[in-house]
């Protein structure tokens, strides 16, 4: 989390020249240099390599191996992934370039939690979302040429959906500029969502759990406008809760990659075991969205893990929320999107007294550092970060973020479990 600080602009360039002949004459004197930011650490390659291991092994073989996926939907996802590569090299090139920029129009914070120490006079460039966010559309788009046709029926929802994430960008980026505030920030994703809605042309059904069936008296129940209410409220939980469970270098990004992960495992796995096109076209729909999201976002965790070097801003946050609504709204999963949400709901909840008013809540809600240990120190607001903190000690905030991220596996693992238990039985 950044406290930002902006420098004012120097009142001495709108000064007016002297006007006695005098001073006309005298000789100016030379502008000093404006001070040269260094550049910021290099990315931790080794680190992400390892951490992408983990996850394109068992992804890998579910699509080239177990799963009899039909050839051309198995091309165009590879068609996707390989895209998604060039992307991460994109993004690992563009953000020191987009950090110069930013840090030259005053867009840079401090880490509040190294206060105290040399790490904590640093600037660290702010709003870094931006680049993954403009390599992630250029990615999208460019991918059409490959797997659309004109007169394609999932084209006209694929580009809704690019103009929400797109408007998405453009809101999180004027946050991070004008600064603005919470009772506007939680409606912003309800504006960026009207293009998905308003071209949304799925059904508005939902199936009626088998052990409710005798009861409701019916098995499928049309909510009409409520469903697309629902879609709506969705998308504005799952930009804000993104945004709110933060605080912690790397944990915006690793919080979005394990979900994005357990996204890409869920819709390779329904792939495989079903039978019917249309469902099959449906989670490959998301697959096409959240492999690119997953690439850029490898890409800037490698500089945005502990230590930061640096912060992603709103930006990010709301691209990633945005861009893992649309794919569970048009994927038809929305359900087992909010069970790998289960942190960001714990966080929400926890959350709910401050944000409502109910508590005070001041304006960083982070845990206290002390610059002699190393520490972080839970405090009293309601945060799953400080949550964590009170109920395990005192820890680094490395160590801490690697605990969250667990937690958050483990609540993606949940997911799986309870649908492999429940298969056959709750729908």
């Amino acid at each position: 989390m950044a406290a930002r600080k902006r420098a004012s602009a120097s009142s001495d360039a709108s000064a007016k020249p002297p006007r006695n002949e005098e001073a006309v004459k005298a000789e100016p004197k030379p502008a000093e240099a404006a001070p040269i930011d260094p550049p910021i650490a290099p990315p931790k390659l080794g680190f992400i390599l390892k951490l992408s291991a983990l996850f394109l092994a068992p992804y890998l073989y579910l699509i080239l191996r177990h799963f009899d996926i039909d050839r051309e939907l198995r091309r165009s996802i590879l068609i996707n992934a390989g895209l998604s590569l060039a992307g991460f090299f994109a993004t690992v090139k563009l953000i020191p370039v987009a950090s110069r920029y930013v840090l030259r129009r005053n867009l840079f914070g401090y880490d509040i939690n190294k206060k105290g120490t040399p790490q904590g006079t640093v600037k660290v460039p702010e709003s870094l979302g931006i680049a993954v966010g403009i390599v992630y559309l250029v990615l999208a788009i460019v991918f059409q040429y490959f797997n659309f046709t004109a007169d394609s029926n999932w084209l006209v929802e694929y580009n809704a959906a690019l103009a929400s994430i797109c408007f998405m960008i453009l809101l999180g980026f004027t946050d991070d500029v004008l600064d603005v505030p919470w009772r506007v920030k939680l409606i912003l994703p309800s504006f960026a969502a009207l293009p998905l809605l308003m071209a949304y042309a799925g059904h508005t059904t939902i199936i009626i759990p088998k052990p409710l069936t005798p009861y409701v008296g019916m098995e499928i129940l049309d909510l009409g406008w409520i469903y697309k209410l629902y879609m709506g409220l969705l998308a504005v939980f799952c930009t804000n809760s993104i945004n709110i469970h933060a605080g912690l270098n790397g944990l915006e990004v690793g919080q979005t990659v394990v979900i994005a992960a357990a996204i890409l495992l869920h819709n390779i796995i329904q792939i495989g075991a079903s039978k019917d096109p249309e469902y099959m076209q449906a989670h490959a729909f998301s697959i096409y969205l959240v492999q690119p999201m997953l690439a850029t976002s490898l890409a800037l965790l490698s500089y945005n893990w502990y230590p930061s070097s640096v912060f992603v801003g709103d930006t990010y946050t709301y691209f990633a929320g945005m861009t893992m609504a649309v794919v569970g709204i048009l994927g038809h999963y929305s359900e087992t999107l909010l069970i790998f949400f289960l942190p960001q709901i714990l966080n929400f909840l926890l959350s709910l007294p401050q944000l409502a008013g109910f508590v005070k809540c001041p304006r960083h809600r982070l845990p206290r550092f002390d610059p002699q240990s190393g520490l972080l120190t839970g405090t009293n607001d309601g945060t799953l970060v400080n949550f964590f903190l009170r109920a395990f000690g005192q820890k680094t905030e490395k160590s801490l973020c690697i605990l969250l991220l667990l937690f958050q596996a483990m609540a993606c693992g949940f997911c799986f479990l309870l649908r492999w238990l429940l298969a056959g039985w709750y729908k």
